[in-house]
């Protein structure tokens, strides 16, 4: 059974895939068709999206900047990429809604609430969750969680690079890597398996909501939101 609303926590750094610039054309291109392809299952659609292709944190620490500064830099790098994504759906013909955590740009986008945001996707808007948390010191795993339990999500919808799933430790270093089709959240605690931050994973383990990790492929991303065996289930405890 697929899922009826589900978050999609992107990388910002699959935007720009091997282009020299921060977002690459056809990249924006792919993934508006898979998010497309998703929405036209008639799934309700929250993106949060990462800013990795704009702004790392080690360049701050290495510059010598305060990581203040810098995840608020982080963070409007995320509104960058989140309006570069709605106007690629919107030339679609999938409407979309950017909201913000964040100081709002009113030409391009609204301030982040739950209401706002509820209320787009029951009308079908796809809508973009950017501006991280709002605060600093946080991740974008810890604002997709929370925007999560807010939104009442089924599910938050993750690939990963290299990988098929969750392991026991990384498979592209060990050959006896563990793979586990499905995963509690206090497993995932108690053996220290960070697919999510920590914070992020505190947050959701008692609620309703799975968490699916795949191999960053668009057609894993739709066979997931249709709930299809791909990847790693990861849920709370009987």
């Amino acid at each position: 059974m697929g899922y009826k609303r589900v978050l999609l926590k992107l990388s910002g750094e699959a935007l720009k895939e091997n282009s020299d610039a921060i977002l690459s054309a056809e990249a924006l291109d792919n993934m508006a068709n898979m998010v497309k392809k998703i929405y036209d299952e008639n799934i309700q659609i929250c993106i949060v999206i990462g800013a990795g292709n704009i702004w790392r944190g080690k360049i701050a620490k290495d510059a010598g900047m305060d990581q203040f500064e810098a995840d608020y830099m982080g963070m409007m790098g995320t509104v960058i990429n989140a309006v570069a994504l709605s106007a690629k759906l919107k030339l679609l013909g999938v409407d979309s809604l950017v909201t913000s955590a964040i100081g709002p740009v009113p030409e391009v986008n609204v301030p982040y609430s739950v209401e706002t945001a509820n209320k787009a996707m029951n009308e079908g808007k796809v809508v973009f969750l950017s501006g991280g948390t709002g605060k600093p010191y946080c991740t974008t795993d810890t604002a997709a969680a929370m925007r999560a339990v807010e939104l009442k999500v089924d599910a938050i919808l993750m690939g990963k690079n290299g990988v098929e799933g969750v392991y026991d430790k990384d498979p592209r270093e060990n050959k006896d890597a563990k793979f586990f089709p499905v995963i509690t959240y206090e497993e995932m605690l108690k053996q220290n398996i960070q697919i999510m931050d920590i914070s992020a994973i505190q947050l959701i383990k008692d609620k309703d909501i799975q968490v699916r990790v795949f191999k960053m492929d668009a057609d894993n991303f739709i066979a997931a939101a249709k709930g299809e065996n791909v990847g790693t289930v990861c849920r709370k405890g009987e």
